[in-house]
């Protein structure tokens, strides 16, 4: 990392979300940047671009990993709850030790890989109990709250709204919409999901909507921030578009890509 920006010195931060597991890149993504910041989605728990690859896979096997995308893609998905009940139902009360072991394993690989200064919130798979135990003191870990970076004020929210997938960290879209009021105005919003616009919220592999936040939508033309950064939309329509006054920029593409997107000011 460069040092922290001094007198009129041009500040640069890098901005990675869904990690999704790659450890491997995220060590280098702070590379010739004043800080670092995470959106979200440390977890793999089913990569649905290489099924092998996962929490889920590494339970149940390839096979399932296959039909569980495949019915998720198609929108089956009573169908692909009831597949994984009858998965789970085969490591019985164990279920929730057995994934929070899992998940302690990724954390400790992630949470050791960034470097100091990161500023982090959480994405929707994520699961914030456990975060407190594996942020450094150099992890500074946002959500509804604000910090400022290079004399730029940088506002936090994290998680995603309730969906049928039901993954970890699902809040109400009123208890997302009072996190975004308490950030306020700002230079930067970071979120883990973007704004309710249909070019930015569909995701044109698993060929669906994903949930966006009008909340945030709102907040972005009412407020006017220079920057909307965001992820969890993997392979959307567009990956950028301006709303307003507003650049709208997903930087989601980190698990594939392996690359941070750079913002310089």
């Amino acid at each position: 990392m460069a040092a922290t920006p001094t007198g009129n010195r041009r500040t640069r931060v890098h901005v990675v979300s869904d990690v999704h597991g790659n450890a491997r890149d995220l060590a280098s993504a702070g590379e010739g940047a004043d800080a670092l910041i995470c959106l979200g989605d440390l977890v793999l728990f089913l990569d649905y671009a290489d099924h092998t690859r996962g929490i889920f896979p590494d339970l149940f096997g390839v096979e399932n990993a296959d039909l569980i995308v495949e019915l998720r893609t198609a929108r089956r998905f009573e169908e692909a709850r009831e597949l994984g009940a009858r998965l789970w139902a085969g490591v019985g009360s164990d279920r929730a030790r057995v994934i929070e072991k899992a998940v302690r394993r990724q954390y400790a690989e992630m949470f050791a890989a960034f470097p100091t200064p990161t500023y982090a919130t959480y994405g929707n798979v994520d699961m914030p109990p456990l975060w407190p135990e594996y942020a450094g003191p150099g992890t500074t870990v946002l959500d509804g709250e604000r910090v400022e970076i290079g004399g730029w004020t940088f506002g936090f929210v994290g998680g995603g709204l309730r969906t049928p997938m039901r993954t970890p960290y699902e809040i109400s879209d009123e208890e997302y919409a009072a996190k975004i009021e308490a950030v306020g105005e700002v230079d930067v919003l970071c979120t883990h999901i973007p704004p309710e616009v249909p070019e930015l919220v569909y995701d044109t592999v698993a060929r669906r909507f994903e949930r966006g936040s009008k909340a945030l939508l709102a907040a972005i033309r009412r407020t006017r921030p220079r920057y909307s950064l965001f992820g969890h939309v993997h392979q959307p329509l567009v990956r950028r578009m301006r709303i307003g006054a507003t650049e709208c920029v997903n930087v989601g593409h980190f698990a594939g890509s392996g690359k941070p997107w750079a913002l310089e000011w």
